[in-house]
Order: C-alpha cells, then sequence, then structure tokens
C-alpha cells in the first residue's frame, strides 16, 4: 500500500521539480529496501520569551495599579479571567489578606475577572510530595473554564510556586502563569526562576517542567511579615549567587551581615533585588535557560542540600540546606586547592554572620552498608540534569568552576570539619 501510494507522486503538479527528484529518492530506496535514512527534514525552531520581574509594595492596596498593567489584554479579547491559589499559612498569618485580594478584583471588575474566590492550600514542601496536589489545581482549572489566554496566579511560598506552576504548565499544555512570591527565597531566587515542580520517589523535583511565567510581581510588604526563620532562609541564595558571579555583590553583603542579620528594609530589599537580577541574568544570558547542558552553575551547593531536604524529613529549609550545602562545597574547594583558604573562610564567616547553622546530624547518616547516604545525592544530582556529573566549586569569591567529579576523602575532611565547627561555636555560645 505504501509502494502503490508513493508510485503514484509522480502524477502530482510539482514531480517534475525539487519535489520530484524528492520521489526518485523515495521510490529507489524502497525499491532497493535500504534500511538507511531515506530522507531528513530539518528546521531551527527559535521561540523568545519576555520575562518580567516586578518590584512593588502594598499590591493589593486599593489604589495599586500594578496587577493591572501585568494583565492588560489585547484590544477587543474581553476582560483578564483569573484563578487565585493562595498559601494558607500566608492567609492564616495575615486574616485579612484573602478579603483584601477580593477586595482589589471586585474594585478592578471592569478589565479583570477573579473566577473564584481564593483557593486556600498549604504551603510549604510537603505540598510538592504529592501529585495529587497538581490534580486539585487541575480541576479547579477546569471547573472554572481557565484557558491558555486566561491566568494562574499562584501567591505564597516558593513550594507552592513550583507545584501551582506544574499544574499551570501542564493544563491545557499550559496556561499563563502569574507567580506572586512571598518569601526571601522565593522573591531572590526561585520564583525568578523557568522550572516548576514537584518532589517524587524520594528526589526533589523529578517531575517538572520548564515554563516562564509570565510575570513575576515581588510585593516587599509579604517579606517584612515574615517570621525571621523565613526571612533569613533566602539570604543564603542571594550569597550564593554572590559568589558564584559577583564578587562586588558578595562584598556588599558582607559589609552590611549585621543590618541584614536584623533584617533591616534599607539592608534587605536591595539584596533580594540585586540576587533577582544576577539570576536573571544568568537565565536569560547564560546560553541555557532550560539547561540542555550537563552544567547547573545557580546550583552552586545544592547537590547536599537537595539530599538533605529529605534526609531531614523537610525539618531544614530549602534555604537552610544551601546554606549548608555551600559551606560543604567551600570547604571542599579549598581542600582541593581551588580556593584560597581566607576566602573560604570568608563565605563561612558571612553565613554564620547571617545566622544559619552549617552542620547537621544527617550529614552523617549513615546507610546499612555503613556508606554516607549523603553521598548518593551526587548521582541524584548528575541523573537530574543528564550527561556527565558536573558541580559547581569556587575559584575565588565572584568565580565559579565546573569540575566533573568529587573525591570522597575530600568531602569526609569537609562535613567532618562543619561538624567540629558547630560544636566549638555552640560551646562558645553557652560559654
Amino acid at each position: 500500500m505504501v509502494v502503490g501510494r508513493l508510485q503514484g507522486l509522480h502524477e502530482w503538479p510539482w514531480a517534475g521539480g525539487q519535489p520530484g527528484r524528492i520521489y526518485a529518492l523515495v521510490q529507489g530506496a524502497i525499491q532497493s529496501q535500504s534500511w538507511a535514512v531515506i530522507l531528513q527534514i530539518e528546521r531551527e525552531i527559535r521561540v523568545a520569551f519576555r520575562h518580567r520581574v516586578i518590584f512593588t509594595q502594598g499590591l493589593f492596596a486599593s489604589g495599586s495599579t500594578v496587577l493591572r498593567e501585568v494583565l492588560a489584554q489585547e484590544p477587543g479579547t474581553g476582560r483578564a479571567r483569573v484563578l487565585v491559589v493562595l498559601d494558607d499559612g500566608l492567609a492564616m498569618a495575615r486574616p485579612g489578606l484573602p478579603a483584601a485580594i477580593e477586595a482589589w478584583f471586585a474594585s478592578n471588575e471592569d478589565s479583570i475577572e477573579l473566577v473564584a474566590p481564593p483557593i486556600r492550600m498549604a504551603g510549604g514542601e510537603r505540598i510538592k510530595n504529592a501529585y495529587f496536589h497538581v490534580s486539585e489545581v487541575h480541576e479547579r482549572i477546569d471547573r472554572n473554564g481557565i484557558d491558555r489566554h486566561n491566568y494562574v496566579m499562584a501567591i505564597g511560598g516558593g513550594a507552592l510556586l513550583d507545584m501551582v506552576g506544574l499544574a499551570a504548565a501542564t493544563a491545557h499544555r499550559g496556561v499563563r502563569l502569574v507567580r506572586v512570591p512571598t518569601t526571601t527565597l522565593a522573591q531572590a531566587d526561585s520564583a525568578v526562576g523557568v522550572k516548576n515542580g514537584i518532589n517524587a520517589f524520594g528526589k526533589k523535583n523529578f517531575i517538572g517542567t520548564f515554563c516562564p511565567p509570565d510575570a513575576v510581581v515581588n510585593d516587599f510588604e509579604f517579606i517584612e511579615a515574615l517570621p525571621p526563620r523565613d526571612r533569613r532562609a533566602g539570604l543564603s541564595e542571594a550569597v550564593k549567587v554572590a559568589c558564584i558571579r559577583d564578587a562586588a555583590f558578595f562584598r556588599e553583603i558582607e559589609s552590611g551581615v549585621k543590618a541584614l542579620a536584623a533584617f533591616e528594609p534599607a539592608a534587605m530589599r536591595p539584596v533580594i533585588v540585586r540576587s533577582a537580577e544576577l539570576h536573571l541574568d544568568h537565565i536569560a544570558g547564560g546560553g541555557d535557560p532550560f539547561e540542555y547542558g550537563s552544567a547547573r552553575p545557580l546550583d552552586f551547593g545544592h547537590w547536599a542540600a537537595h539530599k538533605l531536604e529529605p534526609l531531614s524529613d523537610y525539618r531544614i529549609r530549602h534555604g537552610e540546606a544551601v546554606a549548608i550545602g555551600m559551606a560543604l562545597d567551600v570547604l571542599y574547594s579549598r581542600n582541593a586547592g581551588l580556593l584560597d583558604a581566607a576566602e573560604a573562610e570568608r563565605v563561612l564567616r558571612v553565613l554564620e554572620g547571617l545566622g544559619f547553622e552549617l552542620y547537621a546530624n544527617e550529614l552523617h547518616y549513615a546507610d546499612s552498608a555503613h556508606s554516607l547516604v549523603l553521598l548518593q545525592g551526587l548521582e541524584e544530582f548528575r541523573q537530574h540534569l543528564g550527561g556527565r556529573l558536573t558541580i559547581t566549586l569556587l575559584r575565588e569569591i565572584g568565580r565559579g568552576v565546573e569540575v566533573n567529579a568529587m573525591e570522597r576523602g575530600w568531602i569526609v575532611a569537609a562535613l567532618e570539619e562543619l561538624r567540629v565547627r558547630s560544636q566549638r561555636r555552640a560551646l562558645a555560645a553557652a560559654g
């Protein structure tokens, strides 16, 4: 049947031109029963994305126009339709927030429709541990008739934004997503990225997508209402990006460490903005926004952090785990002769000065074969990217370096140094 249809090609009007030569090529291959590639058609597809990160204060105040600009529709397409998913922990901490959100949409109903009251869902890493929550958002998207020209707005911490982002990216093969991050970590790092995902099989972000949000809106008021632990956690990501990309930014953090540890807004806000800018610069200008290669330089300190979080049953927050992972990789960089000892000490002192603990007992957990469970994080990190293992270490503050292997002995030595350092700090604090 196939041969018969192909034989008929010579009767087509274009058979005498280039398509005629294609017909002859295909027909000849079939007659010779060749199993080689007969023909390959190839085109390059380029897609440009606009990635907006907006900073404001009082996003849902009655006079705010920020969201009107973000959600502006093309003329003649009607009102923007929006489904809001709200972090329940945030709503409980700020009881007036759900009503303020509804009031803002009601006062702007001429151009924007809130399709349902805000959907309240639990925040925190545990919401990423079951696909069920993604299905919940899918069901609400379907129930409320959200299509590819409508919006899902996620308001909360990084974990909620990751989960809702996955739901938005997979409903109708992608509906528009607006992120409103409400933690230091999400505003300074995770919400700026183009990734969405949930955890599975004991692995961080095993199920996920790359899909740039339509906009990220950072409202400083949310940061200033956080409990101290959550205000601190995201500062580790600012230290991280400074360590690998911007020595001047590191010096700014270093000189302002006391003000940052006290969460002074005048110190916090510029650090959040610069951290977000550096992350966005890398995504837009680094040449691999969707991570087709084997390197992931923005994940300095993350191979250990991603393993430490589930080992602690998520007792340790992501930002806290990143601080520990960075401390480990800073000492490893020094042990490997890559990083000057004085610079390594500067990084550790900044992290400690911000209030981070740089050791956790889970770092020394062993399996039944008496092997460190943490080391499994190296292979899991490699699998997550594919290709060969690529770890970012430090050559100097402000400049990372990629390596393709890690020596177990140097890792163990760094872990022991962190343990002893932590014990000494605890004794000094108690004495």
